[in-house]
C-alpha cells in the first residue's frame, strides 16, 4: 500500500487540501492508499483555514482533522513524501536526509517520466558543474551559461503558490492546480505503482 505524506508550511492551506484530494482520488478510483498531511512549521491541532474549508466543502469532500507538526514518525511512515514547493523540500530533507529517495515536490512527482525532467536533470548537472568551477576559480563556458538560460526558461515552476490570506477565489484556484498534478499522479500510480 502506497502511504503519502503531503506536506506544506501551516498544514491548514495547502497541504489539507491535498490530503482531502488525494483521499477522494483514491477513493473514487478504488485505489490502495493512505494518505496524511503535515506542516513543517506548525502546532499541532490548528484548524482549516475558512477559505480552505470552503474550497473542500464546495467539492464535497471532508475536511481533515486539525494541523499536525511534521515528526520523524511521519517520515518514517511515508512511502512518498509530497511537498507543495521546493523550499519544504529542501527543510525535510535538511531534518530528515535520509528521506531523500522518497520526497518530490507534488509537480516534481506528477511529472517524472515527462521529458522536461530531462531538461531539470540537465540543469541541476550544469549548475553543479558551474559550484566546481566557481571553487576552482572557473566560469562557465558561453555554450553553458546560454544552454543553462534556455533550460530555466523552459523548466516549469514545481511549487504551488500559498494562498494564505487571499480570497476564496485564490483558495479555489490552488485546490484546482493541486487537483490537475494529483491526478497525474494517480494515473502513475495506475502504470506503474512500483515507480517511487
Amino acid at each position: 500500500m502506497n502511504r503519502i505524506l503531503i506536506v506544506c508550511t501551516g498544514n491548514t492551506c495547502r497541504s489539507p487540501m491535498a490530503e482531502a484530494l488525494m483521499k477522494d482520488l483514491a477513493a473514487r478510483g478504488g485505489k490502495p492508499i493512505e494518505v496524511r498531511s503535515a506542516g513543517i512549521s506548525t502546532i499541532d491541532g490548528l484548524p482549516v483555514s475558512p477559505h480552505a474549508a470552503t474550497a473542500l466543502r464546495k467539492r464535497k469532500l471532508a475536511l481533515p482533522e486539525g494541523s499536525t507538526s511534521l515528526k520523524a514518525d511521519d517520515v518514517l511512515w511515508a512511502s512518498l513524501i509530497l511537498t507543495m514547493t521546493a523550499g519544504h523540500k529542501r527543510s525535510i530533507l535538511e531534518r530528515f536526509p535520509q528521506a531523500l529517495s522518497k520526497t518530490f515536490t507534488l509537480k516534481e512527482y506528477a511529472l517524472r517520466g515527462d521529458p522536461v525532467m530531462d531538461d531539470v536533470a540537465e540543469a541541476e548537472r550544469l549548475y553543479s558543474e558551474w559550484q566546481v568551477k566557481q571553487a576552482l576559480g572557473q566560469n562557465l563556458t558561453g555554450a553553458e551559461r546560454t544552454r543553462l538560460l534556455e533550460l530555466q526558461r523552459r523548466i516549469p515552476d514545481f511549487d504551488v503558490a500559498d494562498p494564505f490570506g487571499g480570497s476564496l477565489a485564490l483558495y479555489e484556484q490552488t485546490a484546482d492546480e493541486i487537483e490537475d498534478a494529483l491526478l497525474t499522479l494517480i494515473d502513475k500510480l495506475d502504470r506503474d505503482p512500483n515507480d517511487r
